[in-house]
């Protein structure tokens, strides 16, 4: 056979074909559909920040900024995480500005993980955890979270102390969690820094909902780099896409102890370079933002949850309710379905919707089988439509 009829695609990677949010949101253009699939939101961000933007593409701050990241949003950064969670970081040196917390994660694993070296994760995990990991040539060793009789997500922590052995590299956490809405508790937390300690292990965690935690608005997000001897082991990732409405600009970053960081940065500058150089100071206005921005942005996602949950229990799904995040879990076994992918698939004909199956974000497809996921951070007139339209499947069987 020539090589013109072999898939020239190294084998790590052949797994991974169009991700799921890009078949489903081509399925909703192609069928006019709803799109509750992907999780971007249908308004811009706040009007200080795009008036930023606007200023700085008028006055020529066009060109490559400093690979780290322009000095003012470095700065933004580290003040945010003092102000919020009470962390220190110095903006020159443990702060790294990258394309999205995408970027980020992909850049941590690599820069981190030698072939073999085993990465502990939560399943269902977002989809680019698994690339990153298979580009490293890493290996994964998921454990998997699951809905309890309370209808919150939870894992065993037999099965997560089981998952680290002598390979162990790091640890990817994601909280709140993508795609099931998942805060990890202060039990679940304080077990994941004692495992890291233990295992002389890393963690690279995904905070980029650290904004969207609904279930208690006194004591909130809890980053892990807080837990004792977490800081000097943890890089800390985020982004603005989430918290400010602005998922296309892809401005992440990276918090941590130095080496680590510049274990990031000496990777970043490789995949990207830089990023993003006209949006960065807009990024820097939007973090400085007063405390009414993020408690209105919070308590209106939260009102955006419950007006879906609402709407989709009304619908017939046995619906799990987010402690955080974009995203509603529905089981569609009350409506006849058996498997989240066809049901996903036929949705759009069905009654025009789009969701994005579970199963699909899991090493154990069985374990997420009949579950499947929407995006509440749609205008209210949006889920409004959707959930008539939904409405149809009960109606029809």
């Amino acid at each position: 056979m020539t090589t013109a009829h072999v898939d020239p695609l190294v084998a790590r990677m052949r797994p991974f074909g169009t991700t799921i949010f890009a078949e489903m949101s081509a399925l909703a253009v192609r069928t006019g559909a709803v799109n509750l699939g992907q999780g971007f939101p249908d308004t811009d961000g706040p009007p200080e920040m795009l008036a930023a933007a606007a200023e700085a593409l008028r006055t020529g701050q066009n060109q490559y900024p400093p690979g780290p990241g322009i000095p003012a949003l470095r700065a933004a950064v580290a003040a945010h995480q003092r102000r919020f969670w009470g962390l220190e970081y110095d903006p020159d040196g443990e702060i790294v500005v990258t394309a999205g917390a995408t970027e980020a994660i992909a850049a941590a694993i690599l820069g981190l993980c030698e072939p073999r070296d085993e990465v502990v994760c939560f399943e269902p995990y977002y989809d680019s955890y698994a690339a990153s990991i298979a580009l490293a040539g890493a290996v994964r060793r998921p454990v998997t979270l699951r809905p309890g009789p309370d209808g919150r997500y939870a894992f065993d922590p037999d099965a997560l102390r089981a998952a680290f052995g002598p390979r162990t590299r790091l640890v990817l956490l994601n909280s709140p969690h993508n795609p099931t809405g998942k805060v990890f508790t202060a039990d679940e937390l304080a077990l994941v820094a004692e495992l890291c300690r233990e295992h002389d292990a890393y963690a690279v965690t995904d905070e980029v909902y650290e904004h969207l935690v609904f279930t208690d608005a006194a004591s909130g997000h809890v980053p892990l780099a807080t837990l004792a001897g977490m800081r000097e082991r943890t890089l800390r990732i985020s982004s603005a896409g989430k918290t400010f409405s602005c998922t296309g600009w892809k401005v992440g970053w990276v918090s941590g102890p130095a080496a680590l960081v510049s274990a990031v940065l000496r990777v970043k500058q490789f995949l990207t370079f830089v990023n993003a150089a006209p949006l960065q100071p807009a990024v820097a206005v939007a973090l400085g933002l007063g405390d009414d921005y993020f408690t209105a942005f919070r308590d209106g996602m939260r009102a955006r949850r419950d007006q879906l949950v609402a709407g989709l229990t009304d619908a017939g799904f046995e619906v799990l309710t987010p402690e955080g995040t974009y995203f509603v879990t529905a089981d569609v076994a009350p409506l006849g379905g058996r498997d989240g992918v066809e049901f996903c698939r036929s949705l759009p004909e069905r009654c025009g919707v789009v969701a994005v199956p579970t199963q699909v974000f899991y090493d154990d497809p069985e374990a997420g089988r009949r579950l499947i996921r929407f995006a509440f951070c749609k205008r209210p007139e949006v889920l409004t439509e959707a959930v008539a339209r939904l409405r149809r499947l009960g109606t029809a069987r």
